[in-house]
């Protein structure tokens, strides 16, 4: 597809609203602000509020149009229609030439849904993840989806995610192999901190306090482990801080469904610290410092094994299986025992640790977001 004017530069209007969709994108849209073949339109729903505008900071992104759409205890289908009449009015008023959404969440769905009710091409970053279970992950699965369904251009991370779409039978030529940019942004920022040591020293009373012993980092957030699932995560961590020799470094989501929980189970224990989410920074900075990293999110199973940590992902099914295949991760679940015999055996043998540190990261080379803006001038024709 060409632009209609193709004296003036391509007008991409990337559209996000989470920390995780930030990270992703921000090496993207360097990329195309770097390049005079195009115009770069930032659009933010703001789903994540404070941690979303961590990331615009350290990246140097200011957004053109800021939805601001979170309210508390919001519904989904609440959130939906905000997102799709809030971005498709911001579509009508910007006028792009094609709209770029990342991953699986809500905003991206419906910055896909809108842009298809206009007849704009959608270009889907991180395309082709599937567990095969629309309730894990809940909603994401069905989210990425739908924009697997309208999508122009699928830029997908890895063979596998190419193969799932194939498999659904998305045009050959649509489908393209790329890496994944969450690799690009961790090479970025981390020689964003040799240059700047002070954007990551945050950490340093914590990594006094736990001179000596072995860190465990943890992130977890997913609906689909509100509840009962929670219960079990913070029992396991009870567990596995008795160990003398073990420490637990737990930035904690802002959703209260986690807070309250992890506040009431944990709080006041010698060995765990329970403490603000982290700019991208310092999670950089906490990537490096643990020896282990145990997880629900989708991003730290990509994240982590390029700074040779093994992932122990709490959930029961996983949209990056390469991770699983390669070794680099391994399905945990939120059973509290499963959870603490799979940790005890990485921290008691060097050689099952070893396994996994080692093993070769198979979510990309640094290179993704470069790639993506190549494909993008080539299907455009510019």
């Amino acid at each position: 597809m060409t632009i209609s004017d193709p004296a003036r530069p391509a007008r991409i209007l990337v559209v996000f609203g989470t920390r995780p969709e930030a990270i992703k994108l921000f090496p993207v849209i360097h990329a195309l602000k770097a390049d005079p073949r195009f115009e770069c339109v930032v659009c933010v729903s703001a789903q994540h509020r404070q941690m979303l505008d961590q990331v615009l900071e350290i990246a140097g992104i200011v957004p053109d149009h800021d939805l601001d759409v979170m309210q508390p205890d919001q519904s989904l289908d609440a959130l939906t229609a905000r997102l799709l009449t809030g971005l498709g009015q911001v579509m009508d008023a910007a006028r792009p030439d094609r709209v770029m959404v990342q991953g699986d969440t809500a905003t991206a769905m419906a910055g896909g849904l809108a842009a298809y009710y206009r007849k704009l091409p959608v270009d889907h970053v991180e395309a082709g993840l599937r567990s095969y279970n629309i309730f894990h992950p809940w909603p994401e699965e069905v989210n990425r989806k739908i924009i697997g369904s309208l999508a122009s251009l699928h830029f997908a991370p890895t063979t596998t995610a190419e193969a799932a779409l194939l498999k659904e039978n998305v045009e050959p030529a649509r489908v393209h192999v790329t890496g994944n940019t969450v690799i690009d942004a961790l090479h970025w920022v981390t020689g964003e901190i040799e240059r700047r040591p002070q954007l990551a020293t945050g950490l340093a009373e914590l990594e006094t306090r736990f001179a000596g012993k072995r860190v465990v980092g943890v992130t977890s957030h997913r609906r689909e482990n509100f509840g009962e699932g929670m219960e079990q995560i913070a029992t396991a961590i009870r567990r596995i801080a008795e160990r003398p020799d073990t420490a637990v470094i737990f930035p904690v989501h802002l959703n209260p469904n986690v807070r309250k929980v992890m506040n009431a189970r944990l709080s006041g224990l010698d060995n765990v610290a329970l403490i603000e989410p982290l700019d991208y920074p310092h999670f950089a900075r906490l990537l490096s410092l643990c020896e282990i990293m145990l997880t629900d999110s989708g991003g730290v199973q990509e994240e982590a094994p390029a700074l040779g940590k093994p992932v122990l992902v709490m959930r029961e099914t996983t949209e990056r299986p390469e991770g699983v295949a390669a070794g680099t991760a391994k399905l945990v679940g939120t059973d509290a025992a499963r959870i603490v015999s799979e940790i005890s055996i990485l921290l008691d043998d060097t050689e099952s640790y070893e396994a996994m540190a080692r093993a070769h990261n198979p979510f990309g080379d640094g290179e993704a977001a470069r790639r993506i803006v190549e494909l993008l001038g080539h299907e455009i024709g510019i």
